[in-house]
């Protein structure tokens, strides 16, 4: 992909229905978060995310939990973007999980302003890949975090396809 061409679509939106109802990331969970993860450049991916004020921690600041929520699903969005690429099937992302996630928190995140998350593989071994967030509001790193993804077999993929019909 160009990086001076944007991308249109977001990894979550080419996840097959009946695994799009992730809380942070699906993009049927009606209560969810929505959170849509892109190419920003051949090496990096971005995501959006706007707190609300009951995404409160303290007056002024965001609930930590949100912040490891939002690396969580970047991550894994990032590992299926890069596993997909690397197998020559953009339009056909693998399903990963977190089999670990470690945040750190640098500086306190204000309430209001947009949140960016950048995201890059570090690593990629077969069914894991490593994956490093970065997060900012205003343009000021506020946390990052490391999250290791695991793909998820097609045997239990299929197991959780016929949970859903």
């Amino acid at each position: 992909m160009s990086t001076k061409e944007p991308q249109k679509w977001a990894i979550q939106d080419l996840y097959p229905d009946e695994l799009a109802y992730c809380y942070g990331c699906g993009r049927l969970n009606e209560h969810g978060y929505h959170l849509k993860t892109y190419w920003r450049n051949e090496e990096e991916t971005v995501a959006y995310f706007t707190p609300q004020p009951y995404h409160i921690a303290i007056p002024g600041y965001v609930y930590g939990g949100l912040i490891a929520s939002l690396i969580d699903c970047h991550g894994t969005g990032t590992a299926a973007a890069f596993a997909a690429r690397e197998r020559g099937t953009p339009l056909n992302p693998p399903r990963f999980l977190t089999a670990s996630l470690h945040v750190d928190y640098l500086k306190p995140t204000p309430l209001g302003p947009q949140l960016e998350l950048r995201g890059r593989a570090r690593e990629i071994r077969g069914r894991k890949v490593t994956v490093e967030v970065e997060l900012y509001a205003e343009d000021i790193l506020r946390a990052k975090g490391v999250v290791v993804c695991v793909e998820v077999p097609a045997h239990y993929l299929h197991a959780l396809t016929q949970q859903t019909q």
